[in-house]
C-alpha cells in the first residue's frame, strides 16, 4: 500500500488547465505542461489498495492499478511504467484521452473524491518517455508467419504491437495518407498533440512492424487475395458509418459529418493545408450531438474564431450524482463539462431538430428545433416549443452504425454480420471466415479506446494461438468472463 493515511490526509487534486483565453489562441493541449509532477506522488498515494480492486474490473484492460500507484507514490518511474506497459500498449493515449471507468469504479469513489488513476497514468507514461524507459521490444526470433492488420487505430495498433513481439511478421494497412486512424485524424490536437502518436509509431518500426499508408483494402487490394497472401488477417477498421440527421433541408451546404469536420482541422495543424476547407471562423454553429466527438467540435469551432457555438443533445441533461439505476462501481452517466465546454458556447438538452433552413445560395442558414420528453418510455415533441436559431455551419455527431461496407472489404472476405451492422466474431475474435479476425469497433461497434486496445490485445493472442497452436500473448479477461475478476 503506498500511504496508509493517503486518502484521509490528501485531497483530489487535478491537472491544471491553461487558461481560456490562452489556448483558444493555439492547438497545443490544454493542459499547463509539468503541473502534475508535484502533486502526482501525493494523489498516487491515495490509493487504499483494496482487498478487492474495482478499479481493475471498471478497466477494460485490467490495468495493474494499485501497483502502478505505489511504485508513483514512491517515485520508482521505472517500475511504474514496467507495470503499467504489462497490460496497455499506449497509456499516454488512455491517459488523454479515455474516460476513466476505473475511477468510477475506484472503492474511495463509494463517499469520496476517487483516486485521480487517469493523472497518475499519465504522469508515469510521460516520466517513462523522458527518462528513456520506453524502448522497442522487438522479438528474439521470427515466426515464420504474416499477418495483415487493417486499420491503424488503437485496436489495430495494438493487435500488431502484440502479434510482431510474438514474432510474426506483420504489416499494418492504412487508407488515411498517416497512420493512426481515429487517434491521428477524428481527435483534436487540443485533446492530444500527434507527437506521442508518431513516437510510438516509431518504437514499432523499430520493433519490426510495416507500415503501408494510402492503401484501403477491397478497393486498392482485393480482399480475398489479402487474405491469401498472409497466414492471419485482423481487421480493425473501425465504425466509420456516421449516424445520419434525415430531416428536411439536409443536403443544403454547410451541414457535414463531424469525421468531415474535425479532419480537416488535424490536417492544418499537419501542415498540409493553410485553411480548413470547412471552417467555423466568423459563423454561428450548431453541433448536434452531445457526446465526446460533439465536445470536440466545441472545441475546434472556438480555436476557428466561431461567432456562437451551440450544441443540441436530444436526452436530458445527465445529472451531477449518480442515479439509483446506476449504483457504484458502474460507469454512470454525468453532467460533464470537458475542456471544450469551459471555452464557451450553449449546452441545449432535451431537444431534437425538425428542419433545417436555406439562404439564397443553397447554405445551411438556421435550424429548426422543438423540445422533446420522455412519455411511456419513448420521446415524443412537447408542442408550442419550437424554436430557430441560427446555424451556418452544422455538424452532426451522434455516433456511428456500423462498419463501412462500401469498400468490398465485407463482401469480399464474405464476412458474417450481426444484428448490429458489426463483423460477426467468436470468443477468439474470429469470423467466419477461417484465419480472419476482428477486433475494436469493427466488432464491437462503437466504443471507447480503452475498450479498443483491450480488443486489440486479445485479438492478438487469438491470431497468435491459431498460427502456432498456443500463445504467450497476455490479453484482457473477456468482459463475459469479468466475474472471475471479484
Amino acid at each position: 500500500m503506498a500511504d496508509p493515511k493517503g486518502f484521509l490526509t490528501t485531497g483530489r487534486e487535478v491537472a491544471e488547465t491553461r487558461p481560456v483565453a490562452e489556448r483558444v489562441k493555439d492547438w497545443n493541449e490544454v493542459y499547463v505542461p509539468g503541473s502534475l509532477l508535484p502533486i502526482i506522488s501525493k494523489q498516487a498515494g491515495r490509493c487504499m489498495d483494496c482487498g478487492i480492486p474495482f478499479c481493475h474490473n471498471g478497466c477494460p484492460l485490467g490495468n495493474l492499478i494499485p501497483e502502478w500507484n505505489d511504485y508513483a507514490y514512491r517515485e520508482d518511474w521505472s517500475a511504474a511504467s514496467e507495470r503499467l506497459h504489462a497490460t496497455n500498449n499506449f497509456p499516454e493515449f488512455t491517459g488523454r484521452l479515455c474516460p476513466a471507468p476505473c475511477e468510477s469504479a475506484c472503492v474511495l469513489g463509494i463517499n469520496q473524491p476517487a483516486v485521480t488513476i487517469k493523472n497518475v497514468e499519465v504522469s508515469i507514461i510521460d516520466k517513462a518517455w523522458d527518462n528513456g524507459d520506453v524502448t522497442p521490444q522487438p522479438p528474439e526470433r521470427l515466426s515464420g508467419k504474416t499477418v495483415a492488420v487493417i486499420g491503424s487505430g488503437p485496436a489495430g495498433l495494438a493487435a500488431a504491437q502484440q502479434l510482431t513481439r510474438a514474432g510474426h511478421t506483420v504489416a499494418v494497412y492504412e487508407r488515411a495518407d498517416r497512420i493512426g486512424g481515429l487517434l491521428r485524424y477524428g481527435i483534436p490536437e487540443f485533446k492530444m498533440e500527434k507527437s506521442h502518436i508518431n513516437r510510438r509509431i516509431e518504437q514499432m518500426r523499430l520493433e519490426g512492424t510495416k507500415f503501408r499508408t494510402e492503401v484501403e483494402i477491397g478497393k486498392d487490394i482485393d480482399a480475398a487475395k489479402l487474405r491469401r497472401r498472409y497466414d492471419a488477417v485482423v481487421i480493425a477498421a473501425g465504425a466509420t458509418v456516421s449516424r445520419d440527421l434525415p430531416v428536411p433541408g439536409r443536403e443544403l451546404g454547410g451541414i457535414h459529418f463531424a469525421m468531415e469536420y474535425l479532419p480537416l482541422a488535424n490536417k492544418v495543424q499537419e501542415g498540409d493545408l493553410t485553411v480548413a476547407p470547412i471552417h467555423a471562423g466568423g459563423k454561428h454553429v450548431v453541433v448536434i450531438g452531445g457526446g465526446d466527438t460533439g465536445a470536440d467540435c466545441v472545441g475546434t469551432a472556438h480555436r476557428q474564431g466561431a461567432a456562437s457555438v451551440t450544441q443540441l443533445e436530444i436526452m436530458p441533461r445527465p445529472g451531477e450524482d449518480r442515479n439509483a439505476n446506476q449504483p457504484w462501481p458502474t460507469f454512470p452517466m454525468l453532467y460533464k463539462v470537458t475542456s471544450a465546454h469551459e471555452e464557451g458556447g450553449e449546452r441545449v438538452y432535451s431537444v431534437s431538430t425538425t428542419h433545417f433552413e436555406g439562404d439564397e445560395d443553397g447554405n445551411v442558414a438556421a435550424l429548426h428545433l422543438v423540445e422533446v420528453e420522455f412519455k411511456d418510455g419513448k420521446l415524443e415533441q412537447k408542442p408550442g416549443t419550437e424554436r430557430r436559431i441560427p446555424a451556418q455551419l452544422v455538424t452532426l455527431a451522434m455516433g456511428f452504425t456500423g462498419t463501412d461496407q462500401s469498400n468490398g472489404l465485407v463482401q469480399q472476405f464474405g464476412l458474417e454480420l450481426d444484428q448490429r451492422g458489426n463483423v460477426a466474431r467468436d470468443e477468439n475474435y474470429a469470423t467466419n471466415v477461417d484465419g480472419v479476425y476482428v477486433a475494436g469497433d469493427a466488432g464491437r461497434g462503437q466504443s471507447l479506446i480503452v475498450w479498443a486496445i483491450a480488443e486489440g490485445r486479445s485479438a492478438a493472442r487469438g491470431v497468435d494461438r491459431f498460427l502456432t497452436g498456443t500463445s504467450a500473448l497476455h490479453a484482457p479477461i473477456r468482459p463475459t468472463d469479468r466475474s472471475l475478476l471479484v
